[in-house]
């Protein structure tokens, strides 16, 4: 291979040519005729046992050029790239310049690369940190649910209340005839949850076990289902079983059975410490946030779109690969979500720019800086890795690539190196008004 030339282009996209050699490209011409020659019927020869200069004859001189071509192509694509010292983060657009097994072959590359970052400030930038406080409220708030998900269940034996849960069979009709999805067996209902229908819920409410009845409802207007849209229906209910939650009392016992504490005041003194320390870690993150925002807003870049479609495919393969773990396909969730996977990448568009961007900056002051990452360093990152995938750490080691791995260590400290520069200013916000802001 020959690299003729590297020519930089408009968005972060280069053109790079370069050539094969005579021998080269003739010794691979000759390699695809063996291979592929047998693929070819030629009249009065057996398949597969027709001459090379028949079969060029009969289908074109360079039949087997561009077999070749694309035998020979990685390899010295690879070469050409690594010689032009440029790094490539899309696909190769290839184009033949020219091919002959006398002269060999010229090729060009149109490929997007990683673009040239200029940035802004990104030392000394002013942020303010907003911690939230917790209230009375907010401590009665939790523990409230956790009386709630230590309650008994038991079974009414009288009417239904709001709040119970009900064991129903139904199937639902329009102008006397059912309709799909309408039915269900054992359905396990909270009463005054609004989880179904307007007034299907309080219909339920005063009846009893075993008995069986109609309830009658309007579907709203904007119902998902067109057909259904503003429609009349009787649903035909029998009410198996209701069961009703009795709580337990907030006392020093309830604190001893869910808890480590003795007394219910320990516990409560518990919840308000979680829940400041939970706001002091969501304050911390949103400096964070806000410093990469201010340092991605400062910074000028060419950034190709090959750069937000591979992230769009990366968070589309990790989504995949999480729910897999759930044992549902992807092809299976657009198909419950009703969308197809263009609908579905869409989705991730937004956050894969924010990724892209945050990435190029942070690499950016990396490079500026000089930050590295030490193998002590990358020892600590392998250990952890290990501890939270139960492997054994030469197993780790074995499988990830320690340049990366660096790399992301290094991005982390950058991050780190904003942070510790930057001019924080503190201060607190009530729980309600920061809600109120956020609503605004």
């Amino acid at each position: 291979m020959n690299l003729i030339s590297c020519e930089k282009l408009e968005k972060s996209m280069v053109e790079i040519q370069f050539s094969i050699d005579a021998d080269t490209f003739k010794n691979a011409v000759a390699a695809a005729f063996k291979r592929e020659g047998k693929k070819y019927a030629i009249p009065g020869f057996r398949k597969g046992k027709a001459p090379r200069h028949m079969i060029e004859k009969m289908y074109g001189a360079d039949i087997f050029h561009y077999d070749a071509i694309n035998d020979l192509f990685p390899e010295n694509y690879e070469a050409a790239v690594k010689e032009a010292k440029i790094e490539i983060v899309g696909r190769p657009e290839p184009e033949v310049v020219s091919m002959s097994e006398a002269e060999g072959a010229v090729l060009k590359v149109k490929v997007a690369v990683k673009p040239e970052v200029t940035l802004g400030d990104y030392a000394g930038l002013n942020v303010t940190k907003k911690v939230k406080t917790v209230d009375d409220a907010q401590v009665e708030a939790e523990l409230k649910r956790m009386q709630d998900r230590n309650a008994r269940m038991l079974t009414r034996d009288g009417a239904a209340e709001n709040g119970d849960i009900a064991d129903v069979d139904f199937e639902g009709f329009v102008d006397g005839t059912a309709f799909e999805g309408g039915k269900a067996e054992h359905y396990s209902l909270t009463l005054g949850s609004g989880s179904f229908i307007p007034g299907f819920e309080e219909q339920i409410v005063g009846h009893k076990a075993g008995d069986e009845f109609d309830v009658n409802v309007k579907f709203p207007e904007e119902y998902h289902a067109s057909e259904l849209a503003g429609k009349d229906a009787t649903f035909k209910v029998k009410l198996h079983e209701v069961k009703y939650k009795e709580l337990p009392a907030l006392d020093d016992d309830f604190a001893m059975d869910v808890s480590e504490y003795d007394t219910l005041e320990e516990l409560k003194n518990s919840i308000r410490k979680g829940m400041e320390d939970n706001n002091a870690k969501q304050a911390d993150q949103q400096v964070e946030n806000d410093l990469i925002e201010q340092v991605v807003n400062g910074m000028t870049a060419e950034i190709p779109q090959a750069m937000y479609d591979e992230r769009v495919e990366e968070l589309v393969q990790d989504f995949q690969y999480r729910i897999a773990q759930q044992g549902l396909k992807l092809e299976q969730y657009l198909q419950y979500m009703g969308m197809n996977m263009d609908q579905f990448k869409a989705q991730f568009a937004e956050q894969a720019e924010k990724q892209v961007k945050m990435r190029l900056a942070m690499e950016a002051i990396v490079a500026k800086e000089g930050i590295t990452a030490s193998d002590e360093e990358f020892e600590t990152e392998v250990k952890r890795i290990a501890d939270a995938y139960q492997m054994e750490a030469d197993k780790v080691r074995s499988v990830v690539n320690e340049e990366a791995v660096k790399a992301d260590l290094a991005v982390n400290k950058a991050i780190d190196f904003i942070k510790e520069k930057a001019n924080v200013t503190t201060e607190t916000v009530a729980q309600e008004a920061d809600a109120k802001a956020d609503a605004e």
